[in-house]
């Protein structure tokens, strides 16, 4: 039998139960309380509660943690059934006994990846807080799990909007956060071709889609031009002086079908037009050089007569035809479309060779 003592700070709420707050070191966590993971019994029984561990979460936290600087200000949050004391000492100071043996008292109910995180680290004396809650059967630990993790989580658009002023951020947050500094320029700067036209948290009245857009610029730094613009330096202006030209062009030769248009009257300002729409500026840029405007809008205009963004049908393969609103933003239509347009974008530059070399 292992005892642990703490002083803690409780806070006064339900009075039929305890809540209180205390630092402990992640091995001392371990010693008073285990992640019960989610499963069935035998006989199809549920048991536990926790959700499977994430092992690239982990080993991002962990990566994090190792830093000399790192910081983790959140708690993990423990509900214990029986097994501790509490002994209050005045001005809402409490004295904390626990005591463990073969069976741990406390679970795990929010911040098991982060515990799961912190066991990899060699950091002695390194804290953490710890939210406590003493839960008077396995029903309601339960039932404060569910309403901890049922909190409503942050708008994306918000978290995306937040990132390029962030630094020091985790590893997969670094492709996101330069697409939102081009997404957030493409929409804010004077004279951009898409000035106001991106929805974002602090742009309501935009209509394209920020994340698709991201999507884009992301599809571009990891395999298109803007990964060659990056080993040339300068790559932020450059990127958003292309996907700027793009767009612009795209502006002037689809004028009907992209100005005023949301996104339920042309598919070309959906999220699967968006998206696709970014392959096929990147093959003109690898197959025809073009990064202007004029060299987009020239090569764009012999797309026109095989695109159906606001009426009449997609022929994607000869036993797949579609009414001009039947691509969804799902993966595999972006896939069939995006497929369709580069095809359709290389027959259309063959001809006027063909023609001229007859």
């Amino acid at each position: 039998m292992s005892v642990y003592r703490f002083k803690a700070i409780r806070a006064a709420q339900a009075p039929e139960h305890d809540v209180f707050t205390f630092a402990a070191t992640p091995e001392q966590i371990w010693g008073f309380a285990e992640i019960e993971r989610v499963g069935r019994e035998d006989n199809g029984n549920l048991r536990g509660f926790q959700r499977h561990q994430i092992a690239s979460h982990i080993k991002e936290i962990r990566d994090y943690l190792r830093r000399d600087d790192a910081l983790l200000p959140n708690a993990l949050i423990v509900a214990f059934i029986g097994g501790v004391k509490v002994k209050d000492r005045g001005d809402g100071v409490v004295d904390v006994e626990i005591k463990a043996g073969d069976v741990k008292p406390g679970f795990v109910v929010d911040g098991q990846q982060r515990l799961s995180a912190l066991s990899g680290v060699t950091k002695p004396g390194f804290q953490v807080f710890v939210s406590a809650l003493v839960c008077k059967d396995y029903n309601e630990l339960r039932q404060q799990f569910v309403l901890v993790n049922n909190t409503r989580p942050l708008p994306k658009t918000l978290i995306y909007e937040l990132l390029p002023t962030v630094e020091g951020l985790p590893e997969r947050f670094t492709a996101r956060k330069f697409a939102a500094r081009i997404v957030d320029r493409l929409n804010f700067t004077r004279g951009s071709s898409l000035r106001g036209e991106i929805r974002q948290h602090t742009n309501p009245k935009g209509v394209l889609s920020d994340t698709a857009m991201q999507k884009l610029v992301m599809n571009s730094a990891s395999d298109g031009a803007i990964r060659e613009f990056i080993k040339d330096g300068d790559f932020e202006n450059r990127a958003y002086d292309f996907v700027n030209a793009f767009f612009g062009a795209v502006e002037s030769v689809f004028g009907s079908e992209w100005i005023g248009m949301s996104p339920k009257t042309s598919r070309l300002r959906h999220g699967a037009g968006i998206v696709a729409m970014g392959f096929v500026m990147e093959f003109l840029y690898s197959s025809e050089g073009a990064t202007t405007r004029p060299e987009f809008e020239r090569n764009l205009e012999l797309l026109k007569k095989y695109t159906a963004w606001t009426s009449g049908q997609w022929r994607l393969a000869p036993d797949d035809e579609r009414p001009w609103n039947g691509i969804q933003n799902t993966p595999s239509d972006i896939d069939l479309l995006t497929n369709y347009l580069v095809r359709s974008m290389k027959r259309a530059l063959r001809q006027p060779r063909q023609v001229a070399n007859s």
